[in-house]
């Protein structure tokens, strides 16, 4: 690996720094108090190609690598655009990498591009609300009717859903007692038809400009085309999603908390208490030398987890550790950021106290630390299943 960027990294940065100018922290700010997806800044990156940016080139993307993604979400989140900026896009980025692989031809001519151009929103309808984080037990059911299959359940925590006009949905095919291991679960990609989908918005602590959404689905018609791949084998293909979710989560998490150190450090070489900056306080400087060190730490390994994946190797144990670990760089960062503005912190205006609402969601999302630490104990050091 070659940790000093090339070309196309210099290239990728400028690019999305320039498109995110005009997006700046009052931008933010107004999103943040007001809601309403941001329409504008989607659009704009749509515009420029970048929605693309891991499709293949055969069907309008750039036909780039996890590694260029994540530099991608991490540039946005750093400008102060933070998990706001990211999640508007997160989805087009690694969401229809099942479609990707398994899709048939004509499947990805006819979904990949309006994604691409922002003609298409996407939401991705997995999580349940009675099974969590155990997916092989998830109740939305799909029943093979002639040429459709017709689904009823419920879905949690599905972000975008209301302004998406297309759902990734994971549901059951084959009832759960008569299945084995990881099979009787398929994928679709099809309408979000608002007919037969109620989305009621979840309100919560941050990230008020993308919504997250309680999804109920009662007689939605799914035409056959729509399933990807081979009815039953779903879960196996979404897995080729989770870990660039996880490296693009972790790579965005980083990149919230280098803003936020960003803020503190200016506010302490201007802030004078005492006729002498705060700055020079080792009480202020320390704090925030071993945030950029966690964040650089945490960094490393996104890089790494980024290239074993775009080099088809197993990448599972360094995709979910560069998760744990930008998730808590990240969230102490933002606080060490609120502890040097003192009392201002505290205050809207200075938008540290956005970053820590935020920095919340990768320590949460797309899986719990806990579970992290449990996959590392069982699958690296071979200890015994805890649960």
């Amino acid at each position: 690996m070659n940790f000093v960027p090339g070309p196309v990294q210099a290239q990728i940065r400028d690019a999305i720094e320039r498109i995110c100018l005009p997006f700046d922290a009052d931008y933010w700010m107004r999103k943040d108090q007001e809601g309403g997806f941001p329409d504008d800044f989607h659009q704009a990156l749509a515009e420029s190609g970048w929605l693309g940016i891991a499709m293949p080139e055969a069907y309008g993307g750039a036909g780039l690598g996890i590694s260029e993604a994540a530099l991608m979400m991490h540039t946005i989140s750093a400008t102060g655009a933070g998990l706001s900026g990211a999640s508007a896009v997160h989805m087009n980025i690694f969401g229809l990498h099942p479609v990707v692989v398994f899709g048939t031809d004509s499947q990805k001519k006819r979904w990949l591009p309006p994604l691409i151009s922002g003609t298409d929103r996407a939401c991705f309808a997995v999580t349940e609300p009675d099974t969590g984080l155990n997916t092989l037990k998830l109740k939305t059911l799909a029943v093979r009717k002639g040429d459709d299959y017709l689904v009823h359940g419920q879905k949690v925590w599905i972000s975008t859903a209301q302004v998406a006009t297309k759902m990734l949905l994971l549901a059951r095919t084959t009832p759960v007692e008569e299945c084995k291991g990881t099979e009787g679960l398929s994928l679709f990609y099809t309408d979000l038809d608002r007919s037969k989908i109620e989305v009621r918005e979840i309100e919560k602590m941050g990230r008020k400009c993308v919504d997250s959404n309680q999804v109920f689905i009662d007689g939605l018609r799914i035409p056959v085309e729509d399933l990807v791949g081979e009815e039953g084998k779903g879960f196996s293909y979404i897995l080729h999603g989770l870990n660039p979710e996880r490296i693009l989560i972790a790579s965005e998490a980083v990149g919230l908390g280098r803003a936020a150190l960003k803020r503190a450090a200016g506010y302490a070489n201007d802030r004078e208490v005492f006729g002498r900056p705060i700055g020079q306080n080792q009480a202020i400087q320390h704090p925030l030398a071993k945030s950029w060190m966690e964040l650089e730490a945490a960094d490393l390994m996104v890089q790494k987890a980024a290239w074993l994946y775009d080099q088809n190797l197993a990448c599972a144990a360094e995709a979910n550790s560069a998760k744990y670990l930008a998730a808590e760089a990240c969230y102490h960062a933002c606080e060490n950021a609120i502890f040097t503005h003192g009392g201002m912190g505290y205050a809207k205006e200075y938008h540290v106290e956005r970053y820590l609402r935020e920095s919340w969601i990768p320590r949460l999302a797309p899986v719990s630390p806990q579970l992290i630490l449990c996959f590392i104990a069982e699958k690296v050091l071979n200890l015994p299943k805890s649960y």
